[in-house]
């Protein structure tokens, strides 16, 4: 009976071994598993992750004293103290045995719509929550990152990870009345965009003069990077010079019960024309919105002076190309600029993949396309944007004159494949760059 027992045990082995080998390989399978931002096999050079390791934190602000347009009146303003939170990715020094691991957690559907619930969920991302902040190598310049409308702080982890691991401060707002949470009237969104983006940068600036503070000693507000999806690219057209026009401050008020606050914001005003900030150094401009519905001018787009990287989709539905997105590049003519085209794409030019939950059954489409572009690859989508603002903001903001020949866009049109792009990939895209008008003379 002993021996018989013995020889059954001996049979067992090879089962055990085999299934502790599968748990090694699903445990590497899920380590080595795709995360937004992750380089693609055919991504270009410039994608690739910095030499940093990234630290997260999350802020809660107060912007106080702010107009509540959203119980004001032609006659009255309501006064409120607008809360904002923010996510903050920078360098980090990392303990041993600590990992770049953490969890986001958004929310898919529309706040307050019965047809698209508000459904939780989760994803991984490259960083650790609360590291300990990397001051050996900084300051490092500071980026503002504004989503679009709705949207989330989380919206483009795939870039803010990424840029912060090439030394840089990055700062993802969530602006309130204009998250999947809690959107509510557009007339918040067109007003605070601009006006989020600019009280950000002074309350990092505040903070990170604080000598207690983890931002102290890792931040240089003075060479501040602004990025923007959507609405949050109509805001920081804005903040860079980009007047609104009589017409959309006409448009605000019809939508405010006669309110004129966005007048503020509006081209030619003094309070306006007072309000540039010279501490910000360049714009990306992801499917900037507003065009194609009067919101600038020739004069207000004139106005614009800070060198810019637009980033559009050619079929954008949304924002427009033709006479919207295009059309901002090829006004703005006292400005430096480029615009980089996804041929075909629609307006997700910017965004993270969609979440698996999106693809579950019986939820509504818009939860897919919220996030997915029906042309291209939304990861293919994330490594180019990373290798061409990774490019434009090492010039501007780092003085790297070696990222100059990945946007020199009359160099890369005599090249297959552009440079930095490896053999059969730099296909279905367009770059364009304009001079400043003054300087063209």
């Amino acid at each position: 009976m002993k021996n018989l027992f013995s020889h059954q045990k001996l049979k067992l082995v090879p089962f055990f071994i085999l299934f502790f080998f599968m748990l090694i390989q699903n445990s590497q399978g899920q380590e080595n598993a795709f995360i937004y931002g992750d380089k693609l096999p055919d991504a270009p050079i410039l994608a690739a992750r910095g030499k940093f390791k990234v630290g997260v934190k999350t802020a809660h602000l107060i912007h106080h004293n702010q107009i509540d347009i959203l119980n004001s009146s032609k006659d009255k303003d309501s006064i409120y103290d607008r809360p904002l939170t923010v996510e903050i990715w920078y360098p980090a020094l990392l303990a041993e045995g600590e990992n770049e691991e953490v969890i986001y957690e958004d929310v898919m559907g529309n706040f307050n719509s019965p047809d698209r619930p508000l459904i939780p969920f989760a994803f991984k991302g490259r960083a650790l929550r609360d590291a300990k902040p990397d001051k050996t190598n900084g300051p490092y310049p500071l980026l503002i990152v504004s989503h679009g409308y709705t949207g989330s702080r989380y919206i483009m982890t795939y870039l803010t990870e990424n840029l912060a691991s090439k030394g840089y401060v990055v700062v993802a707002i969530d602006h309130t009345d204009s998250t999947f949470r809690d959107a509510t009237g557009f007339n918040s969104t067109l007003l605070n965009r601009s006006l989020d983006d600019l009280f950000i940068l002074n309350e990092i600036d505040r903070l990170s003069k604080e000598s207690n503070h983890y931002l102290s000693g890792i931040v240089n507000v003075e060479k501040t990077g602004l990025i923007g999806y959507s609405m949050g690219g109509y805001g920081a057209i804005n903040v860079a010079g980009g007047g609104y026009s009589p017409m959309a401050t006409s448009f605000f008020a019809s939508m405010s019960k006669g309110n004129n606050a966005l007048n503020k914001r509006k081209v030619g005003q003094k309070e306006f024309i007072e309000s540039f900030d010279k501490r910000i150094k360049a714009i990306v401009a992801l499917a900037p919105w507003g065009m194609e519905q009067g919101v600038w001018n020739d004069e207000g787009l004139a106005g614009i002076k800070i060198p810019t990287f637009y980033v559009a989709g050619s079929k954008d539905d949304i924002s427009g190309y033709e006479k919207g997105i295009k059309a901002i590049y090829e006004g703005a003519i006292n400005s430096e600029r480029y615009l980089l085209t996804y041929m075909n794409a629609r307006h997700n030019i910017a965004p993270n993949p969609p979440p698996a939950e999106a693809s579950e059954a019986g939820l509504h489409l818009d939860e897919y396309l919220r996030y997915a572009d029906s042309v291209w690859d939304q990861r293919r989508i994330n490594n180019i944007n990373q290798h061409f603002i990774t490019a434009f903001l090492g010039v501007k903001l780092k003085d790297n004159s070696d990222y100059t020949q990945f946007i020199d866009s009359e160099v890369l049109s005599k090249q297959d494949p552009w440079k930095g792009f490896l053999p059969r990939t730099s296909v279905g895209l367009e770059l364009r760059y304009a001079k400043p008008k003054e300087t063209e003379r």
